[in-house]
Formats: C-alpha cells, sequence, structure tokens
C-alpha cells in the first residue's frame, strides 16, 4: 500500500506538469528528446525529472504488457468483502492479495466491497480456481464478485 505521507510532496509548476504530460505519453523518451520538447536544458530537465522522483509524484516505472500476447487470454475485476471481525487484517489481507501471480492492481475501496482486484488469468478454469481456492476460502473472505472484462480503454493520461 503507497502511504504519501512517506514522501516530500513539492507544488507543481506548469513545467512539471508539461514534463509529466510528456512522461505518460512516452517513459521511454530520452532525457534530451524530453528537454527539446519542453524547452529546456538538458541539465534543468534531468534536475526536475530527479525531483519530480525523490520527492514522490513519479512513484515508478514499468513497460505495459498486452495480457493475451503473454498467454492471459482473460482478465477479471473481482470485489472482496472482508468479514467485520477481520477489520484488523485489511493491510494484511491486501500484501496476499497483491503477491498472487495474477494480480495487476488491488484496490482498497469504500462502500459495499472492501476491496478491487484487477486479475489476468490464462482461461476460464484459472479463473475459478482463483476465485474458489485462492481467494474465497481465505477466513477473512466473506464474498466475492467477479466481473469479465471485455474491453478496456488505455490509463487515463494527465489533462493539458
Amino acid at each position: 500500500m503507497t502511504d504519501s505521507s512517506d514522501t516530500v510532496r513539492r507544488t507543481l509548476d506548469e513545467l512539471d506538469l508539461a514534463m509529466i504530460r510528456e512522461l505518460e505519453r512516452d517513459g521511454r523518451i530520452s532525457n534530451s528528446q524530453l528537454a527539446s520538447r519542453l524547452g529546456i536544458a538538458d541539465s534543468t530537465c534531468h534536475k526536475r525529472f530527479r525531483a519530480l522522483v525523490d520527492s514522490g509524484v513519479i512513484t515508478g516505472f514499468h513497460a505495459e504488457v498486452d495480457p493475451a500476447a503473454i498467454g492471459l487470454q482473460i482478465e477479471a475485476l473481482i470485489s472482496i468483502r472482508i468479514h467485520p471481525h477481520a477489520r484488523g487484517t485489511l493491510r494484511k489481507f491486501q500484501a496476499y492479495l497483491e503477491r498472487l501471480p495474477e494480480s495487476k492492481h488491488v484496490y482498497f475501496v469504500a462502500g459495499e466491497r472492501d476491496f478491487l482486484m484487477h486479475v489476468a488469468v490464462r482461461d476460464a478454469g484459472a479463473l475459478r480456481t482463483l476465485v474458489s481456492d485462492q481467494i474465497s476460502t481465505r477466513e477473512e473472505v466473506a464474498a466475492t464478485n467477479t466481473s469479465l472484462i471485455f474491453d478496456h480503454s488505455p490509463q487515463r493520461r494527465l489533462q493539458q
């Protein structure tokens, strides 16, 4: 779980926001290309980038992979409700969900359910095993609800 108190927040200016927009469009852009697009010196660009990372504004780097390309044909959202007596184990349970190899994202949410989990699996049998044998059997779990994902749009980008 990300704890925003662990990072030092900074006020973002227009240059920071422009840099973030460019990095969201192309995370592999070189420092010199980024500096050129922003109309600033390479050294200024590098310093600003490091400050965004160090302050926790940029939280990580990753490759977006098409699950189907690696044999994961089914994506689903699993909503999970925890028993009231298990409230003290929420963080431990979330860590368990995050460690499951099928897990893409785990969200602790408000409302009727406690967690929403985005998963990718090879087939319907693997999804059934995940929900029935690995999640629903946990003593913390009161109920699950699984929704198949037919399609989804790319991640929302910062507005200009």
